[in-house]
């Protein structure tokens, strides 16, 4: 997706592939998506992973010649961990979060849920946390509407552009297979969250070339109604499956087309 034609004089790159799926033996995977937003004096991050992602984060924005206090903004679609964590690499920026996913999150209990107990603590005490409502502009051009399920305070992104929209969805609808078939994996409601995914359409149809951005997928447009991937999936393993270090085994984790 680098380099794709944006809304107005926003740029967009994707910085770290989101990807659909779950580890089987090794807990989740976490391997969200981080999207980069540049344009209108902002330099933008809508969410920005967990541990794992910190390399990938920091090596993804010096390709495009910046360093984490170059960040204006933090964009969080919601507060567990493969999304929000980094947000402490950024400590010139502005960390825009729900004020309902905030007030939740504070208060989940520590040890048993996704939210990542400390950090969300110290975003909940400090002076760069912006609490963002339903129909707040986040940047210039970006609206936040209300999309519970995965948790009580999702939010999806939308920023207008000339030519088309684009569509962030955080989790509220993690990969091309919730959008289709609107049943979801991990949500507290699956009722609310395919009023939730109802709601996503409603916005993806309203204008012809709008590109949706998922939590967990490759960036995606509608044709003929369908969700049709835009870019090229890239995910694999390397093992040490050998006697030596520089013996290693690469093990793709996608399939021809999808």
């Amino acid at each position: 997706m680098a380099g794709a034609p944006a809304p107005e004089d926003y740029q967009i790159d994707i910085i770290v592939q989101g990807y659909p799926g779950k580890s089987v033996c090794h807990g989740g995977l976490g391997w969200s998506t981080i999207a980069l937003l540049r344009g209108n004096g902002r330099v933008a991050l809508i969410d920005v992973g967990t541990f794992s992602h910190r390399s990938n984060l920091i090596n993804g924005l010096a390709r495009h010649g910046l360093k984490p206090d170059d960040v204006t903004d933090v964009v969080l679609t919601h507060s567990h961990h493969d999304h929000s964590i980094n947000w402490v690499l950024f400590s010139k920026a502005t960390v825009w979060i729900g004020a309902e996913e905030m007030d939740w999150a504070i208060e989940e209990p520590w040890g048993s849920t996704p939210v990542p107990e400390l950090y969300v603590r110290e975003l909940h005490g400090s002076a760069q946390k912006k609490l963002i409502r339903e129909g707040d502009e986040v940047l210039p051009g970006m609206i936040a509407y209300t999309a519970p399920g995965h948790t009580p305070g999702c939010l999806v992104f939308v920023l207008a552009g000339k030519d088309r929209d684009i569509i962030f969805t955080g989790d509220a609808a993690k990969n091309r297979v919730e959008l289709i078939t609107r049943d979801t994996d991990m949500t507290y409601d699956a009722s609310v969250s395919a009023v939730s995914i109802e709601q996503m359409w409603t916005l993806w149809r309203r204008r012809p070339g709008t590109l949706l951005v998922p939590g967990h997928d490759l960036p995606m447009v509608l044709e003929d109604d369908r969700p049709v991937f835009v870019g090229k999936r890239d995910a694999a393993i390397e093992s040490w499956f050998g006697d030596t270090l520089d013996q290693t085994t690469h093990i793709a984790l996608t399939i021809p087309g999808r």
